[in-house]
Formats: C-alpha cells, sequence, structure tokens
C-alpha cells in the first residue's frame, strides 16, 4: 500500500531551481501599494515562508526592512546570499525557524506567501494569533490560502498535514481587519508535485 503524501515530503532545493528568476507574486506588488507611508523611517516587513527570497529582495530594493524566515535552511541561505549580491544584506534579518513556532516581529507588511497551508489546523490557528499581533495599527497583511476544493484538500491527491478552507472560514479569520482583497481563484496548473487543480484565496487586509 502506497502511503498518503505529507507536506515533509516536498523537495524545497528542487522547487528553488525550477522556479530560479521568476518574478515577484502579485499578491506582494498588491499588498505594497496599501503599506502606509513612513516619514521617518524605512517600513518593516516580514516574510513568513520566504522560500528563494524573490518576494524578500524585491521588498528590500523598495527600501523596506526584511525579516525572512523559513523553516529550511536552503531558503535562508538563498536569501541571505542574494542580498549581499545585490548590497542589499544590511536590511535583511534572515532566520531558520518552523513556522509553528516563529514569533514574528512587529511590521507594517507581513507577507506569507502559499506557507501558511502547509501548516496543520491547530499550528495555523496559534500562528495566526501571532501574525495578527504582530502588525503595527494600519499594518497590511498579505496571505494565500487554500480552499477545501484544492486537489490537495481530498481523495488520492491528498496531503496530510496541511489545512485547507472555505470561503467563510477565511472571512471570518479576517475579523477585525478591513478586507482590502478577496479574490477566490480555481484553476488546473503546476505545483512542486506535479499537475493539480488549484483552490486559492488571495487575501490582503489593514489592522
Amino acid at each position: 500500500m502506497t502511503s498518503a503524501a505529507h507536506t515533509d515530503d516536498a523537495d524545497w532545493d528542487a522547487y528553488y531551481r525550477r522556479t530560479a528568476g521568476r518574478e515577484p507574486r502579485p499578491l506582494l506588488l498588491d499588498a505594497m501599494a496599501h503599506v502606509p507611508a513612513k516619514d521617518l523611517r524605512p517600513a518593516s516587513a516580514i516574510d513568513l515562508g520566504c522560500g528563494d527570497g524573490t518576494e524578500s529582495l524585491h521588498l528590500l530594493r523598495a527600501g523596506f526592512h526584511v525579516t525572512a524566515v523559513d523553516r529550511e535552511s536552503a531558503a535562508v541561505e538563498l536569501v541571505a546570499t542574494r542580498a549581499r549580491r545585490d548590497g542589499l544584506d544590511s536590511g535583511l534579518t534572515a532566520a531558520v525557524e518552523d513556522l509553528e513556532a516563529v514569533e514574528p516581529p512587529r511590521a507594517d507588511l507581513l507577507l506569507s506567501c502559499m506557507s501558511l497551508p502547509f501548516l496543520g489546523p491547530t499550528a495555523l490557528a496559534t500562528l495566526w494569533e501571532r501574525i495578527l499581533a504582530a502588525l503595527h495599527p494600519g499594518g497590511v497583511l498579505a496571505v494565500n490560502l487554500l480552499g477545501d476544493r484544492d486537489s490537495w484538500a481530498h481523495g488520492d491527491t491528498a496531503v496530510a498535514g496541511m489545512t485547507f478552507h472555505r470561503r467563510n472560514e477565511v472571512e471570518a479569520m479576517m475579523s477585525g481587519l478591513g478586507i482590502l482583497q478577496l479574490e477566490e481563484h480555481e484553476f488546473d496548473g503546476p505545483s512542486g508535485r506535479g499537475p493539480k487543480h488549484w483552490h486559492r484565496y488571495d487575501v490582503i487586509a489593514r489592522r
């Protein structure tokens, strides 16, 4: 009998190689337009699950002070190397931490692109409270969440250890925040595990 897939099975090094040279995700670009202007200091940003560092590097180039966090040491080494190469490392704090345990510092922008769904429901609920507490008043939250119709959520293609949401559950998570963008996408496309059906929420909200 073949055992069910699990989040720990992913080959992230191979994924970073396949996606080298990509553009920053639209979620980040949309969120940056909503970050309050700072008169006396650079804005601060957190990139939870920074991956290959593309979004962190884009934030650094825009003048943000960035805390980049990932559980994979290869990801953190990659973002630090890219920042040094581009002379941006003075604005970067890079840390190897499991998202289940991370304590995000206070920030004007908290970004998590396709990382939160890889936590189980209990771990995500606990981290979510810390995420909300980390945002400065007026700060912007930008996250991807996966929906319950995603192919990783059920059947033979299910991946254990993940969290999937219905739309009303996503809306409930944003209680107390001002929703700036809530887009729901369904499409068939590639992934690090091969072709799949995606059901994804792109959410931007203000504290």
